[in-house]
């Protein structure tokens, strides 16, 4: 009786190219979500002071966020889109009257004596729940600073005939000449301090 023969063997020498060739096109084919961020620079330490400086109610603006997405602006209820504006109406004010040491002689706002008194002197305050979406909470943030950087820009182009965020790039791309960041330095510094970015994060709420 004839033997049976065996079951023919399979080449497993091209399982690893084939291998190889799948993980490549997973590579380049496959899309890594990237998750959205803040670009915060924090400022530099100082030793606390015994008295800290009183600050008015006026010149804080303050901004809450509840679970829902829905924004509290100096206790009116108002949609992300008219955030900015707002934030740029109470930055801009100039509410310090005419001859006083706080005021603003480059302030285009309504000068409300029930604002803020001067850009150096206005906080915004941000406060949000536990529960608030985290899209929502950094379209907020984007707004906020949005405010100062159109403020910033408009005083950069009276000043410098240039934009303060192409000016700010510049300065801090590292492919920027030694001389040319030396230059923006002074100039970035001038600008940032017409307009201080004070935003403050309160206490998340849990309600």
């Amino acid at each position: 009786m004839a033997r049976r023969a065996g079951a023919p063997e399979v080449s497993a020498g091209s399982m690893a190219d084939i291998a190889f060739l799948l993980l490549i096109f997973f590579l380049v084919t496959t899309t890594i979500e990237t998750d959205a961020g803040l670009d915060r620079m924090l400022p530099p330490w100082e030793p606390p002071t015994e008295d800290p400086p009183i600050i008015k109610q006026k010149n804080i603006f303050t901004v809450n966020i509840n679970r829902n997405g829905q924004l509290l602006v100096e206790d009116e209820i108002i949609e992300i889109k008219d955030l900015r504006e707002k934030a740029i109406a109470f930055l801009d004010n100039g509410g310090a009257p005419s001859g006083s040491p706080e005021y603003c002689n480059y302030c285009q706002g309504s000068r409300d004596a029930t604002s803020s008194d001067n850009p150096t002197k206005a906080i915004i305050s941000l406060k949000n729940d536990r529960e608030t979406q985290y899209s929502t909470y950094i379209t907020v943030q984007n707004e906020l600073v949005g405010a100062y950087n159109e403020l910033r820009n408009r005083e950069a182009m009276r000043l410098f005939k240039k934009n303060f965020v192409d000016m700010e790039a510049e300065y801090l791309n590292p492919e920027t000449s030694d001389e040319v960041k030396e230059e923006l330095k002074e100039k970035v510094k001038r600008i940032q301090e017409l307009f201080p970015q004070k935003l403050s994060e309160a206490e998340t709420s849990s309600n």
